[in-house]
């Protein structure tokens, strides 16, 4: 079925709609929506609900029996937008003709468009959804790599930038990001599926999580040449140990299990207090084997999504961060492919898989970055604890079947404390 003819589109039209869809925040919630500015076919309206004000960005192309028709499944309004991305300043490559478009199904919080265009390449669009003032680090992390030369994220095309109105701002006016394109790898398996199953059919990890460190520390370092860097002075190692403490006191109350390390852990934090930092720069953020594709070499490892904690304001998450972060980001996830194998294989030993996966990516990174990570293990300890306690709390709330694995993480490394 067609759009209709345009027609006026009022924030009341809208306020049933946007209830239903995957990426409405306030779930259950009834929407209270005003439109603050609307250009090139893109309406940003702001819903006051009842858990804090959130602004979406919701593209109309028209309506079919009354219903608004959302841009992103328009391959006019498509082709209007990768116009506008190729006409950006900070954009590296021309999208040029989209030919066809389609919305990549399964997105939570944002919307995935797929786009052929006339050269025989394919792009994908993110469109934003959730609209917050500042950078996101998704696109200017991967600008960087991108605008850098690496290999190890998918080619950036370019983005999109707005500004629209504020009032809760000084000046009265917020910008961010509205839309960023990149290359799209379509058919390749992400690492945790590529451990998963090595796992399960008893092949050793150790060449992958070699090459997986080496990629890493190749991330970290053209980042660390790309954007700023900056000592780790004594306010920001507070404010990192302060959100650690915090994160464990929230965690006792809902997961009493961790109760009897909490001694422990917190010595790990003290320890990790007074250790050398090295400099702070931008990082992933958020990873683990997920967040990794496999593609043919010899390319190899490809890194995505670098927004960042989602759980963690956006201005926060543009920070400077410690390397090391990402690196127990990614142990915790060696631990996670063991503890789904022996989830779903109880009598298989999957601690030796996990324990030779990480010591191989330990031995990878630091080749790739000529860092002797022992004498970082105090504050590593604390990154993979910290990450730990966080997934005790998850797994509690929504697969308490699994919780066991990352308290046998907190467990192990709150008893280093002792060594």
């Amino acid at each position: 079925m067609s759009a209709d003819a345009p027609v006026q589109v009022t924030d009341r039209t809208l306020e049933g709609w946007i209830a239903r869809q995957r990426w409405y925040a306030a779930k259950g919630g009834t929407p209270a929506l005003r439109t603050v500015a609307e250009t090139d076919g893109t309406r940003l309206v702001l819903d006051d609900a009842p858990t804090g004000p959130v602004l979406y960005q919701v593209p109309v192309s028209g309506t079919v029996d009354d219903e608004p028709v959302d841009g992103t499944t328009d391959t006019a309004w498509v082709q209007a937008l990768a116009a506008r991305i190729d006409a950006d300043p900070d954009s590296l490559r021309p999208i040029g003709e989209v030919t066809a478009s389609r919305v990549l199904s399964g997105e939570q919080s944002n919307t995935s468009v797929i786009c052929d265009t006339a050269d025989g390449a394919q792009v994908i669009v993110k469109v934003f959804r959730v609209l917050h003032h500042g950078d996101n680090p998704d696109v200017t992390t991967q600008l960087a790599l991108s605008a850098a030369g690496s290999d190890r994220v998918p080619a950036v095309y370019g983005a999109l930038r707005a500004t629209w109105p504020d009032p809760g701002r000084a000046d009265g006016t917020a910008e961010g990001h509205l839309a960023f394109a990149q290359e799209f790898l379509p058919g390749l398996d992400d690492a945790w599926r590529v451990a998963l199953r090595d796992a399960r059919d008893g092949t050793a990890w150790e060449e992958p999580a070699t090459r997986l460190g080496e990629a890493l520390a190749e991330v970290h370092r053209t980042l660390a040449g790309a954007l700023p860097t900056e000592p780790a002075d004594e306010d920001r190692r507070a404010t990192a140990l302060a959100t650690m403490h915090a994160r464990l006191e929230a965690a006792v109350r809902e997961a009493p299990t961790i109760e009897p390390h909490v001694a422990a852990i917190r010595t790990v934090y003290e320890r990790a207090g007074a250790a050398h930092w090295p400099d702070l720069q931008r990082i992933h953020g958020d990873l683990h084997l997920g967040q990794v594709l496999a593609a043919p070499e010899p390319r190899g490892w490809v890194f995505l999504d670098f927004e960042g904690e989602p759980l963690r304001p956006l201005a926060e998450r543009t920070l400077p961060d410690v390397t090391l972060r990402d690196v127990a980001g990614m142990l915790r996830s060696f631990d996670y492919v063991a503890g789904a194998l022996a989830h779903d294989q109880p009598f298989v030993d999957a601690g030796v898989w996990s324990r030779q996966a990480r010591a191989a990516f330990l031995d990878g990174y630091q080749r790739g970055t000529g860092a002797d990570l022992r004498t970082h293990r105090e504050l590593l300890d604390a990154f993979e604890l910290d990450k730990a306690v966080y997934e005790v709390v998850y797994e509690t709330r929504n697969r308490p079947d699994w919780a066991g694995i990352p308290l046998a993480a907190v467990a192990r490394l709150a008893a280093r404390s002792a060594d």
